[in-house]
């Protein structure tokens, strides 16, 4: 049995548990060295996930290099490992994901300088709390990627819940502890109502998720199957060995559904998510929106089409309609706002939507869209996102209307925030346009009309996004951004993998549709669902001309 995949679990835990317990220091050599300690720990992470993709066989086995070590043996919960394509892709999201952050958020946490003592030569205030700040940052980075790593990899249900509820207590004093600081003087009071909206939200959905679980449980239990074994369960569902109910499979999906769609987030869920990444720093934003709420989306995949494929299909169509609304409202407000970061949050809302439509298509191509979607806009949000973090880090604000002719003065950063942005519109030739066209296809040739009103969605997508940038980058100087630097060389090392991605996945995604659509193809056998056939015959041919 391997122990690679507890080891990309252990290595980040371990590491959020020794950067929490280096020594305290005001220092800047002090605080440099537990950013290069988590920073390094997160490498290691990201050699671990990338060893687990490189070993993963896309013809093998559904889930491999599994492990499992019996944990509480009377009610059969086993800390139970294995890999599937989607899960090794979405755990290397992470892994890839995790060190850009941690980079891109160098000084976020840095002790804040009292107003009162001159400014920008001034030294820290030297509080314990100040002092603890930047050990404390990073170990919940680390323990948060930790935590998605183990939901990726988890194939026991019961600790794939333990730690989808557990993440949400280091993200909790991320946003609350750790926001913005361009959010004015209502920033403190605003950071703490984000939090505790974030915790509340994700928190009534685990409860409602704990009660599905704990009726699968007793349901299994009565018929023989005492187990949280993800496999186990599945395999007996698929061939009528565990019977449920048409009632009790409704009601069971709905409680893992509801949890998922929270956390994903799903219109008319989605209201945390503005509030939480507005005001928190635009690391921790990429954190929750391209990594944490991916968690969401892929636990539909794996857990409620695979548990409930009777009633995955009986509530599709409501789920379409739900997408669809997201699509169009997220989009809509995007363009309304004059915060950039709840600009980008209500975009991201956009995309979950075109996720979850696609993975509720029940298609091939709808399913293979959703899993790159997930890859693809995590990597093109991270770039957008992180590009506008560090031009709210040099304005001091986060009002678009402060800005105007930023490309005059900083070219290479106006340049990369429009990459970012046609990342966002899908422009073909970049990597959510790939992902997104095998999302619509796949919903049209089974829900056509859903299909055509989704695409509205990218006409808007090129409003806000233009829009955004022409505001803030194109037009006279505004004298507050006519002396703002450009990309210095480590913010240019946030960036710069993020656009060779979202570029090389744009023109070659296959390295990822092979690791990915075994596990669809296996989801979809599930669900007893196929690609709709072709409602118009192919001419026949004779010598290579049509007839």
């Amino acid at each position: 049995m391997s122990a690679l995949l507890t080891a990309a679990c252990a290595v980040p835990a371990a590491g959020a548990v020794l950067t929490a317990a280096l020594p305290a220091g005001s220092t800047e050599a002090r605080r440099s060295t537990t950013k290069a300690v988590a920073l390094g720990v997160s490498a290691v992470t990201l050699a671990l996930a990338a060893a687990v993709a490189v070993r993963f066989d896309p013809h093998g086995a559904r889930y491999q290099l599994t492990e499992s070590y019996s944990w509480i043996r009377s009610f059969g919960i086993s800390f139970s490992l294995g890999v599937d394509g989607i899960g090794a892709v979405l755990a290397l999201l992470t892994a890839v994901l995790v060190p850009v952050i941690m980079l891109a958020s160098w000084h976020d946490a840095d002790p804040p300088v009292p107003a009162a003592s001159g400014g920008a030569g001034a030294a820290p205030d030297d509080t314990f709390e100040n002092r603890r700040r930047t050990q404390g940052f990073f170990a919940l980075i680390l323990a948060v990627e930790a935590m998605v790593i183990v939901s990726f990899y988890a194939t026991d249900l019961f600790v794939f819940y333990v730690f989808f509820e557990a993440m949400l207590i280091p993200m909790y004093f991320l946003i609350g502890g750790f926001g913005d600081r361009a959010g004015g003087p209502e920033s403190a009071r605003q950071r703490s109502y984000a939090a505790v909206k974030f915790l509340l939200y994700n928190l009534l959905g685990g409860l409602v998720m704990l009660a599905a679980v704990i009726g699968l449980y007793v349901i299994a239990q009565d018929q023989g199957f005492a187990t949280f074994d993800l496999p186990t369960l599945t395999s007996a569902i698929a061939d009528g060995k565990l019977q449920l109910s048409g009632t009790a499979s409704k009601a069971l999906f709905l409680g893992f559904f509801f949890a998922f769609a929270v956390k994903a987030p799903l219109w008319p869920l989605h209201t945390w998510l503005p509030n939480a990444m507005g005001e928190a720093t635009a690391g921790t934003a990429v954190l929750i929106t391209a990594v944490v709420d991916k968690v969401g989306t892929f636990a539909m995949l794996r857990f409620c089409l695979g548990l409930f494929p009777d009633a995955s299909k009986t509530f599709a169509p409501a789920i379409l309609v739900l997408s669809v609304i997201g699509i169009i409202y997220g989009a809509l407000l995007a363009i309304g706002q004059k915060d950039i970061k709840r600009l980008v949050a209500y975009a991201s809302i956009s995309h979950f939507g075109f996720i979850i439509m696609g993975i509720f298509a029940l298609t091939s191509q709808g399913q293979s869209g959703a899993t790159l979607y997930m890859v693809n806009h995590g990597i093109s949000t991270a770039a957008w996102m992180l590009v506008a973090g560090f031009l709210i880090s040099r304005r001091g604000s986060r009002l678009i209307a402060d800005y105007g002719g930023v490309q005059k003065v900083a070219p290479v950063l106006a340049g990369t925030f429009l990459i970012g942005g046609l990342a966002t519109l899908s422009l073909p030739g970049l990597a959510p346009f790939v992902s997104e066209f095998l999302v619509l296809v796949g919903t049209f040739t089974r829900y056509p009309a859903i299909g055509i009103i989704a695409t509205f969605g990218i006409v808007l997508a090129a409003l806000y996004a233009l829009l955004l940038y022409q505001r803030t980058m194109t037009g006279p100087v505004k004298a507050e951004v006519s002396a703002m630097p450009d990309l210095k060389v480590r913010e240019l090392a946030v960036v710069a993998p993020l656009v060779a991605l979202t570029i090389l996945l744009g023109v070659y995604p296959k390295p990822l549709t092979d690791l990915v659509n075994p596990a669809v193809n296996a989801t979809l056998s599930q669900v007893h669902q196929s690609d709709p056939a072709p409602t118009h015959p192919v001419a026949a041919t004779s010598g290579g001309a049509h007839k």
